[in-house]
């Protein structure tokens, strides 16, 4: 079966967050972290990091799985979502080319 690409937008409690967090908040961000490199090693989060929107910074993750039962479940078992501290949002897509980022 061919794999399926999906979109993961990460959605924090606020606009300000990446700013503001305390210290649990901190925390459970750093397992969150920890959770997408796993993945990101394993292969199924192709790519991932904050977007600096200058409206308020969110997460975002290229996600390729066989189902997207299994986008879900990755966003839903995400430490910060888990937690009750972010909502997400998928959405399919299809990535039409990509290239390894170059060095500056």
């Amino acid at each position: 079966m061919t794999k399926q690409q999906f979109f993961f937008r990460l959605i924090p409690p606020r606009p300000n967050f990446a700013e503001d967090m305390d210290d649990d908040e901190q925390e459970l961000m750093r397992q969150h972290v920890t959770y997408m490199s796993e993945y990101f090693e394993a292969g199924t989060v192709l790519a991932y990091g904050p977007v600096q929107d200058p409206e308020g910074w969110f997460g975002i993750a290229l996600l390729e799985v066989l189902h997207q039962d299994e986008a879900v479940q990755f966003a839903e078992n995400d430490p910060s979502v888990l937690a009750g501290l972010n909502s997400y949002s998928i959405a399919p897509m299809h990535i039409a080319a990509a290239q390894s980022p170059r060095e500056t």
